[in-house]
């Protein structure tokens, strides 16, 4: 990502490659962590191939995206984490949709983004915000100094399978909240929220669904709530959609 000018003619450039519908679909959809062809970025965003590489070359050369080649197919992806963090921001402060949606099936599509996805490589959506405050109540975490990890939360991620020394040595925060945009509360990002959500996968707790979407397995109910001090009725998604979740 570019960095912004004094004069702000960097800020100017940066709204601008932004201020425009189908770039920002491209930069939400993207939000799942990983690479799109130009193809299937147009079938998301309903527009013609020709019109996406366009707008796939305007975000690489502003450095919100970046793409890889292999033979005739071009991959696009955001460009990182502070990236993904930005969009998730912009998008928190986007007005909501104006209508509910109008078909069950796109319903209950926005009923499985809200109740559990992935922000870009985190755990976002009800679940998200389930997973965050447990480990606060479990005292994994912390919040007496801002947040942070205490030492009885190494021991409890070790206990899971989550060495926490490679993560201290990433090139990005170990905790950070992210304000959910459907629970308009925090989940857990950085270093750690990518290696928790990440590890629950690996352990078949949880899988991926349509898109961005997450949902608990059979059995990854009721381990998921035992290592929490939850109850498994606590991770029960909605009984009915009840509309679209905007991320």
């Amino acid at each position: 990502m570019t960095t912004t000018s004094a004069d702000g003619r960097g800020m100017a450039a940066l709204a601008a490659l932004l201020a425009d519908r189908t770039r920002a679909s491209f930069c939400l959809a993207l939000l799942d962590g990983r690479a799109w062809t130009a193809g299937e970025l147009a079938r998301s965003a309903g527009v013609a191939a020709s019109t996406a590489s366009d707008h796939l070359t305007r975000l690489v050369q502003g450095g919100l995206l970046v793409e890889e080649r292999q033979g005739r197919h071009r991959y696009v992806r955001l460009a990182g984490p502070a990236v993904a963090q930005l969009i998730e921001d912009l998008a928190g402060h986007a007005p909501a949709p104006p209508a509910p949606p109008r078909t069950l099936r796109a319903a209950s599509a926005g009923a499985a983004l809200a109740y559990a996805r992935t922000c870009y490589d985190h755990l976002a959506g009800r679940l998200g915000v389930l997973v965050h405050d447990a480990l606060l109540d479990r005292g994994v975490l912390d919040r007496a100094g801002g947040l942070a990890l205490t030492p009885a939360g190494v021991s409890w991620l070790a206990e899971l399978g989550v060495p926490v020394e490679p993560l201290r040595a990433a090139r990005r925060p170990l905790l950070r909240d992210c304000l959910d945009w459907t629970e308009r509360r925090p989940h857990l990002a950085g270093a750690l929220g990518a290696a928790l959500c990440h590890r629950f996968l690996d352990l078949g707790w949880t899988a991926r669904g349509t898109g961005r979407s997450i949902r608990l397995t059979p059995a990854g109910r009721p381990a998921l709530a035992a290592v929490l001090g939850l109850d498994p009725a606590d991770l029960a998604p909605p009984s009915r959609a009840t509309g679209p979740a905007r991320a």
